[in-house]
């Protein structure tokens, strides 16, 4: 049987050991994560947790809706057993009809259904050495590399939290046009150390590109890239990854969260990732007060 069940309601021991051992899981669903990134969120619970369905709320005026919340790219279902096209179908007529807009991005083991259209992420197993991976980067990539050298660009681990966030909100695009984002970020570099890391590239001892990684311990989430003009003429995001590839060959997979602009989804697959496909769902209100 399936259950809504309110945040506060909810079984968390049970909802995230369900997270942790699904065949799907995802750092984006545990609960402490969905804490600080979702304004609300409940759950839809197949029986007792063998499947769940986080569903991330706002409300605006009167009216509650759906929607994905800022730096959580794929949720949907999560289970500990394999699931069938009816089970995720029936998850989402289990949707209450009080939330009159749904917008959810569905995770890649789960199924392209109706109202769904498919995006793009890109991964890249780094579990070789690096000379190896090198050998998967494409022409502009390694050229990019060599110019990094050249201009005696250095890698730095571990960049202090708030130098990291003072220069993606100069940086970043779309800060400005988002600025609850800000509030966001803030919580999430406020997670445990052994759960984000803020990877740099310095010029001249200044900052010049940064990401802010996520770690569940087998994928790094490529979470918040970003560059200012020099360090991309001085090819320092290729450097970065790079670099990143470089310390923790072996050991993980590398998830770039993709993208659907064609230049930012070329420059990922331009190191050798692999396309993901995961499923966007959508309904309700279109015409109406949500556009």
């Amino acid at each position: 049987m399936i259950h809504y069940v309110k945040r506060k309601e909810l079984h968390v021991e049970k909802y995230d050991d369900c997270i942790a051992s699904s065949i799907q899981s995802r750092i984006y669903a545990f609960s402490w994560y969905l804490d600080i990134v979702a304004d609300h969120w409940d759950v839809l619970v197949l029986n007792d947790y063998e499947a769940v369905m986080p569903l991330p709320w706002r409300k605006k005026y009167f009216l509650k809706y759906i929607t994905q919340p800022f730096f959580c790219q794929q949720l949907g279902i999560f289970s500990t057993e394999s699931i069938s096209v009816d089970l995720q179908e029936k998850m989402i007529q289990h949707i209450p009809k009080k939330f009159m807009k749904v917008t959810l991005n569905f995770n890649s083991e789960n199924f392209l259904t109706s109202n769904m259209t498919a995006k793009t992420n890109y991964l890249l197993g780094i579990h070789n050495t690096f000379e190896e991976n090198f050998k998967k980067f494409n022409n502009n990539r390694k050229r990019d590399f060599k110019k990094a050298g050249e201009s005696l660009l250095t890698f730095e681990e571990n960049i202090e939290i708030n130098e990291f966030l003072d220069f993606y909100l100069l940086n970043d695009p779309f800060y400005s046009k988002y600025p609850s984002m800000k509030i966001v970020l803030q919580n999430i570099l406020n997670l445990n150390p052994s759960v984000i890391q803020c990877f740099g590239v310095k010029s001249k001892e200044i900052l010049i590109a940064c990401v802010l990684i996520l770690n569940d311990g087998t994928r790094m989430t490529y979470l918040a890239p970003v560059s200012n003009d020099l360090g991309k003429e001085k090819g320092a995001p290729t450097f970065l990854i790079a670099e990143i590839i470089r310390e923790y060959n072996n050991t993980y997979m590398l998830d770039f969260e993709g993208s659907m602009i064609d230049g930012v989804a070329r420059f990922y697959g331009s190191f050798g990732a692999k396309e993901e496909r995961y499923f966007s769902f959508s309904k309700g209100l279109i015409g109406g007060f949500f556009y």
